[in-house]
């Protein structure tokens, strides 16, 4: 293996759900989306096709073969998106079913980011302002009892990542943990009862981490004066990023270059490495497309997410580029870790993918391998 520590991000929404069934009938899974993608301009590549099919990632025998690829091409972990609401779990099945119960669940490691968002209906989105679903601020008994199921269920298993020996977890949006906790006094309040809860099962420490997306200040927030301020307030101990369209513009619409996004990507890494009083961990991002989220029948605008800009020239050879820019700062910046975070291994209907398809097989894991040397001893 390498000196790296690689984790993707990994999307849990193509298994059988209870809110999917009643939101979008029996069955439903983000494949349906996928399968009915269609060109929206000329020259648009969809639908993208997945090598091994449109597969139950709850099933053990399914996430055995992601977890052999990943592990193969020089990954340490899936990081999953992970969702709680006021009224619990949601989209808990590929982890607690497919990776958990996966023969081979040891050879790589997991942990999670909670996705503390809205969750809006774009499956799909109507070519106007899309309902909410469920509002993604909790309070603290929900938060509690989501910090009990992670110690319960996910921190305890010994292939939970940690980085510098301490769990990692990763928060979406933390301005809006602070909003739905009542404000930083009681937020920090709260993240060291959740850390001393650790500790007393004997779990050592956590390593709190913020996406960068979501550090905000709150409307009448008198505690801090900037938004990097809430980290070293919260005791966090990291920033990362999700996805480059946070951050690096993707304005031509419908199609911006992706090596003019990798350029901008380049540059908010050292940015970012800047301003922010904690490490930061650089991101990758293999694409941007979230057009099979769009009604197909309906004209392709630039109207908004999902009807926005989509990235183009995104080849494996592309892509490359983009992971040796990562490992030129890592290699210059030691607060990082070298901890690299990829968009993503299966956001398939947001055109960010490293699992294999059709078009290019297992091009884009082929150039993790390449430019990590994974098979360097």
């Amino acid at each position: 293996m390498n000196d790296y520590h690689i984790a993707a991000y990994y999307f849990p929404n193509y298994h059988e759900d209870s809110r999917n069934n009643v939101w979008h009938g029996n069955g439903w899974t983000e494949w349906s989306l996928l399968k009915a993608a269609t060109p929206r301009y000329p020259g648009h590549q969809q639908p993208k096709v997945p090598l091994w099919g449109y597969e139950d990632e709850a099933d053990p025998a399914v996430m055995a073969k992601k977890i052999k690829a990943a592990a193969d091409h020089g990954l340490e972990a899936f990081v999953f998106d992970w969702y709680w609401y006021d009224d619990g779990p949601f989209l808990h099945r590929a982890l607690e079913e497919g990776f958990l119960k996966a023969p081979n669940c040891r050879d790589l490691q997991f942990s999670i980011m909670w996705a503390n968002h809205n969750w809006v209906e774009i499956q799909p989105a109507i070519r106007a302002e899309c309902p909410v679903r469920k509002y993604g601020m909790v309070d603290e008994e929900t938060f509690f009892k989501a910090a009990d199921h992670m110690i319960n269920h996910y921190f305890c298993q010994p292939n939970y990542w940690r980085i510098d020996g301490k769990l990692y977890l990763s928060f979406y949006e933390p301005y809006r943990l602070v909003q739905g906790l009542g404000g930083l006094e009681n937020t920090k309040r709260v993240l060291d009862i959740f850390r001393q809860k650790v500790r007393e099962k004997g779990l050592g420490e956590l390593h709190l981490n913020a996406v960068v997306f979501g550090i905000q200040i709150l409307p009448g927030e008198t505690a801090i004066q900037k938004p990097e301020e809430m980290l070293t307030y919260l005791g966090l101990d990291s920033t990362t990023s999700y996805v480059w369209a946070h951050y690096a513009p993707i304005n031509d619409f419908p199609v911006t270059d992706y090596e003019t996004v990798r350029q901008a990507a380049k540059t908010a890494n050292a940015e970012f490495a800047q301003r922010y009083p904690v490490p930061y961990f650089p991101n990758v991002t293999m694409g941007w497309d979230p057009s099979p989220r769009t009604i197909q029948t309906d004209r392709f605008d630039h109207l908004g997410y999902p009807y926005c800009p989509t990235l183009g020239g995104n080849t494996p050879d592309a892509f490359k580029k983009a992971l040796q820019d990562a490992k030129d700062y890592l290699d210059v910046a030691p607060d990082a870790q070298n901890t690299l975070f990829i968009n993503a291994w299966n956001e398939w209907t947001e055109g960010s993918y490293l699992e294999p398809d059709t078009s290019n097989g297992f091009g884009y894991l082929q150039a993790i391998r390449d430019v990590f040397n994974v098979f360097k001893t």
